[in-house]
């Protein structure tokens, strides 16, 4: 039995320790088993934790749970991924409220360097579905992972055509993986985990709960690159997850609507407020994404010996030629730089030619 892991299951079922205390914590004592072997007392001087939290975690009991949580994983070849393991995705990491572990079933990689979310409206229309179709297929020459939430509708069309496609496809649960929800789609998950896979935060056994639904959004709007909206009424779970992705600073596109349709008044609403940038093609978030060019190769030692770039520099056009393209959060974690350090480093190489920035936030090799 792997008994790092029997901590982390056990850290995400303390009462009174959230997603971002979890988090707080393990960035403090580094494993979720220093944490629970830290003394109550210097537990509690910690910002944010106090008596009760750290109350909570030195009287946690309940590690039976976490031994049936690994032999169901164990048994259905699920993966438990950790924050600190390299296969946790790395967009998530910044995000403040992001989840501390996570269970995932299938063969694509977290960190691939192109993801878009796709969500929209349970009850779309006509025209919603030739549009995330179109959509869908004018992106399969882009090396691109579809992401969206497994539900009804726009959600279900944007696997099914990402499969057609052939382009790997994740679904982002709001339950266990001992079921799928809607059970309709239980065929199309099998495909999926062939060519993508299904990830969720909630251990066997949890029902697909109304609150689980908003909770699922937060991972689908940070774990991507682009947002992208298809279709939406002026309230609903699409413009929530539109709106945390605005709060993480992610890009969000959305296609417009007729102004008297109500299922395009949440896309028209978004475009209107500029929380969402108006887009009619794949064409144009490709574009808008810096998506064009292919992916660099690897710059010549000789070009970097003529910049002469510090150690900083250096280090960050390692990272820039490993990942292709990535945000500057993502090359604070990999760098262990600080944001202000980085900043200046990248005004460096873009001045010098070296580098391209992006929307977003985000930086390419030239």
């Amino acid at each position: 039995m792997n008994n790092d892991l029997i901590f982390q299951l056990a850290l995400t079922r303390i009462p009174h320790i959230g997603h971002v205390h979890a988090k707080t914590l393990t960035s403090i004592f580094g494993t979720a088993e220093a944490i629970f072997k830290t003394p109550k007392n210097k537990l509690e001087k910690i910002d944010g934790i106090g008596k009760v939290r750290a109350s909570s975690i030195k009287s946690f009991s309940d590690f039976k749970s976490c031994e049936q949580e690994i032999k169901f994983t164990e048994k259905h070849h699920i993966n438990t991924i950790f924050i600190n393991d390299d296969e946790y995705p790395k967009r998530l990491v910044n995000c403040f409220d992001g989840p501390v572990l996570l269970y995932f079933k299938g063969n694509s990689s977290l960190n691939n360097s192109r993801f878009i979310s796709i969500v929209g409206t349970r009850a779309n229309t006509d025209y919603g579905k030739t549009i995330c179709e179109q959509f869908i297929d004018e992106l399969k020459s882009y090396n691109i992972t579809v992401i969206s939430g497994l539900a009804y509708g726009i959600d279900t069309i944007a696997h099914k055509s990402a499969i057609k496609n052939d382009i790997a496809t994740i679904g982002i649960l709001a339950h266990g993986l001992d079921r799928i929800y809607p059970h309709s789609n239980k065929a199309m998950a099998r495909q999926m985990i062939e060519n993508g896979g299904l990830l969720t935060e909630y251990p066997s056994g949890t029902n697909p709960d109304k609150q689980n639904f908003p909770e699922r959004n937060r991972i689908t709007a940070g774990i991507c690159d682009a947002l992208v909206v298809i279709e939406t009424g002026k309230s609903g779970g699409s413009l929530i997850t539109a709106e945390i992705a605005n709060s993480y600073n992610k890009d969000v596109f959305a296609f417009p609507g007729r102004i008297y349709d109500a299922k395009s008044e949440g896309c028209n609403q978004l475009i209107k407020n500029n929380k969402a940038c108006l887009i009619t093609s794949a064409e144009d978030l490709v574009h808008l994404m810096g998506w064009h060019e292919k992916k660099s190769s690897q710059l010549s030692k000789q070009k970097l010996l003529f910049h002469d770039l510090n150690n900083e520099e250096l280090l960050l056009m390692k990272i820039l030629e490993e990942v292709e393209e990535t945000d500057i959060d993502n090359l604070t974690f990999k760098s262990g730089l600080s944001h202000s350090s980085i900043a200046v480093s990248l005004l460096s190489l873009e001045m010098n030619g070296l580098i391209k920035s992006l929307p977003g936030n985000r930086y390419k090799p030239i």
